[in-house]
């Protein structure tokens, strides 16, 4: 089945703990597991929004993707090398935050735009979708960007739901460690991403 397949692609995509995960797994000890969802969910957005490029044939925005992948790589490189250094710095609260609305829109479209900096995700998809044949049925790339996005998506709910078990049993110390282990990580993302680009 198509879209049990694509399904299955999204998720293993998604599953990878780059800095993406990171940054998702750390938003859920902090702010909460919608949080962490809605994290996730920026990055299944973008996902099918690559996923649509390769699966419909637009060649020309693959190309425009790839001939500024090294710009697109600056970019995210460098996005992530200031996230990094600001979840290192931050202090953990006196008890863990809900996100408000705007903090879960900036939280939604930051991991939305890092996860479209990476060029390498659009040949992955072109690649995977190539392997499918997709072209032969009419209607297939639509089914099989729904099943991407529902696969990311999942993997997005399933982790920040599991991470947010451990939420209650952290305290302040665990977080500041937390935030510096992840600020870290996040930084060294970054530093790959750079030199990616050189």
């Amino acid at each position: 089945m198509l879209f049990l397949r694509a399904f299955i692609i999204g998720i293993s995509i998604a599953a990878p703990v780059g800095p993406i995960g990171v940054l998702c797994i750390r938003r859920t000890l902090a702010n909460g597991r919608l949080a962490g969802f809605v994290s996730g969910l920026g990055a299944a957005s973008a996902d099918m929004i690559y996923g649509a490029i390769a699966a419909f044939g637009l060649t020309a925005v693959t190309g425009l993707l790839v001939e500024n992948a090294f710009w697109l790589r600056i970019a995210g490189g460098s996005f992530l090398l200031y996230l990094g250094v600001k979840t290192f710095l931050e202090k953990p609260a006196d008890k863990p935050a809900s996100a408000s609305q705007g903090g879960l829109l900036s939280m939604y479209t930051s991991t939305f735009f890092l996860t479209l900096t990476n060029p390498m995700t659009i040949l992955s998809f072109a690649a995977i979708f190539a392997g499918t044949m997709l072209g032969k049925t009419t209607g297939s790339p639509l089914v099989m960007v729904s099943g991407v996005f529902a696969g990311s998506a999942a993997w997005w709910l399933t982790l920040s739901f599991g991470v947010g078990i451990l939420r209650d049993r952290l305290t302040q110390t665990h977080m500041a460690w937390i935030n510096r282990i992840s600020g870290t990580i996040i930084f060294a993302f970054g530093i790959y991403a750079l030199i990616g680009a050189i």
